[in-house]
């Protein structure tokens, strides 16, 4: 898998994908700071602790959300990521699924889009992504939740993803795949895929887990989203146990902690 300039390993290894929202009341503090400075501060502390990848985000993806409209998810991005860029040198995703943000961010540098839409939601978006020459995390998405069978039904969904990303030019070793906990699916469904994260490698591209904070842990241990650390170091151990090659995550420290001491205990003799 390679994102900008970096190499990373498909197997045998668990990067750290560090969050950066961006929405307004993520890194609001009172007129203490401005938003760039802000966002550089927090992007340092996660390089301090770890983070392979930043991942910057404008808004939210959780269930019933509202869609930001391209200027203002442009106003947003374009400050905080050229001025990333300007002092960082971190592979950079932009969590987008609208073809005009993307087509500002590469120029302004971006090495990958997060598509939570897996190329699906704008037609434009996967030939965007390849004339920009750069890579994309495709995420399981769909418009309803009407499964005939789950796991099968995911997969097919997946696999029309990549074959969208494929025929516009995306090479297979700039494509990662995310199944989607927390979108378009009900909390025991999302708590199923966690059990059953290995499934999919049959699909054969390096996978993403992006459970950090969601809603299934409410449903299972009945806490907000400021508690929900703990349950979201489970599912980063789970990941890394099951050969995913990147986690997505608000809190690098702790989750990078988790990674590497999985990672030491199936290294064990």
């Amino acid at each position: 898998m390679k994102i900008g300039e970096k190499e990373f390993e498909d197997h045998g290894r668990t990067y750290v994908m560090g969050i950066l929202d961006l929405a307004p009341d993520s890194l609001s503090d009172g007129g203490r700071l401005n938003i760039i400075d802000k966002a550089i501060l927090h992007t340092a502390q996660m390089i301090d602790e770890g983070m392979d990848v930043l991942d910057i985000g404008t808004g939210s993806s959780k269930p019933g959300y509202s869609m930001v409209s391209d200027e203002e998810e442009l106003n947003r991005l374009i400050p905080v990521l050229r001025a990333v860029k300007k002092k960082f040198d971190i592979p950079v995703s932009v969590d987008t699924y609208k073809s005009g943000v993307a087509r500002a961010a590469i120029y302004e540098g971006a090495d990958m889009v997060n598509d939570i839409w897996g190329l699906k939601f704008d037609p434009n978006m996967a030939k965007v992504i390849a004339d920009g020459k750069i890579s994309c995390c495709l995420v399981h998405n769909r418009k309803d939740m009407d499964y005939s069978s789950f796991f099968e039904d995911v997969e097919e969904d997946m696999e029309e993803s990549v074959r969208l990303a494929l025929d516009a030019g995306i090479p297979q070793e700039r494509i990662l795949l995310d199944p989607g906990v927390g979108i378009a699916k009900t909390q025991d469904q999302d708590l199923s895929i966690l059990k059953h994260l290995s499934y999919f490698h049959k699909l054969q591209f390096p996978l993403l887990l992006g459970a950090s904070r969601k809603a299934f842990i409410d449903y299972a241990m009945h806490l907000p989203e400021d508690e929900r650390e703990e349950a979201t170091i489970v599912s980063t151990v789970l990941a890394t146990e099951a050969d995913y090659s990147f986690v997505r995550v608000h809190n690098v420290k702790t989750n990078r902690r988790a990674v590497d001491m999985t990672e030491a205990i199936i290294r064990a003799q």
